[in-house]
């Protein structure tokens, strides 16, 4: 099978099924070792629906996980190529995905082994989880302040890890928030997640200077960290390398050295 991916997550996610061979389009996102030299179909949010066709694909693999996302979608309706959909908002759902694509692609048996192995993994990290539910602002843009709601994945992921995510009561799954909003909640721990090549920049020391910050227990106790948005940003497998990360950060056995690759 002909597969195309438009989105880093279903990329990772044909690559997990055993299906790299059959990926014969990616979207400019995707990063893996494993898809270099692919064709490329554009960006995620503006996918190059000639190229996609040129390449007759029996499934293009895309996505609902980011604002902008369903113009790709209708193009590919409008255009008649055969595509699924992959959107989940939670790990679960994520779970759920996988499952989705390995029957749309005909390899359920491999999707099952796949989130057996995961299950077994995220088992293993909440089995280590930190307690006393420290509070974790999660700040996926610098200007305006955006962070992830209550419909996030990382709501779950923050949970299981031990902690709570500072905003889970938003009604979203991302939301631009204020500055006082954030001194307001007294998050634990502050934790930069930037999309895409703002990573690049990302600096702890830069929050502090921020108006009110620097009187934040947080910035105070040096619990400011910058993560790989590639574990925390994409719901595909790699959310549960985040999760084990994330258990680490909370429980003091590792502390992230990079950001990891600059990409959605």
């Amino acid at each position: 099978m002909r597969l195309v991916s438009l989105c880093p997550s279903n990329t990772e996610i044909a690559i997990a099924l055993g299906c790299t061979d059959q990926l014969v389009g990616v979207d400019d996102w995707s990063d893996s070792e494993e898809v270099a030299g692919r064709p490329r179909v554009g960006s995620d949010l503006a996918a190059d629906m000639d190229r996609i066709a040129a390449l007759q694909p029996d499934l293009v693999l895309a996505s609902l996980s980011v604002p902008g996302m369903e113009r790709n979608v209708a193009a590919l309706r409008e255009r008649g190529l055969p595509y699924i959909v992959l959107d989940p908002e939670t790990l679960e759902g994520t779970l759920e995905s996988i499952r989705l694509a390995g029957d749309a692609i005909g390899v359920p048996e491999r999707a099952e082994r796949v989130i057996g192995e995961l299950r077994e993994r995220i088992e293993a990290a909440v089995g280590r989880a930190v307690s006393g539910s420290p509070s974790l602002y999660w700040e996926w843009w610098p200007k305006p302040l955006i962070t992830p709601g209550r419909d996030s994945w990382i709501t779950e992921m923050s949970r299981l890890a031990g902690g709570r995510n500072a905003f889970e009561d938003l009604e979203a799954r991302s939301r631009p928030v204020t500055d006082a909003d954030v001194l307001g909640r007294e998050p634990d721990f502050v934790l930069l997640c930037w999309c895409g090549t703002l990573q690049r920049v990302q600096r702890v020391d830069a929050v502090a200077k921020r108006p009110g910050w620097a009187e934040l227990g947080a910035v105070r106790a040096g619990r400011v960290f910058t993560l790989p948005e590639r574990l925390f940003g994409r719901p595909g497998p790699l959310l549960v390398d985040g999760l084990e990360l994330l258990v680490d950060l909370l429980t003091g056995a590792q502390i992230p050295q990079s950001t990891g690759p600059t990409s959605r």
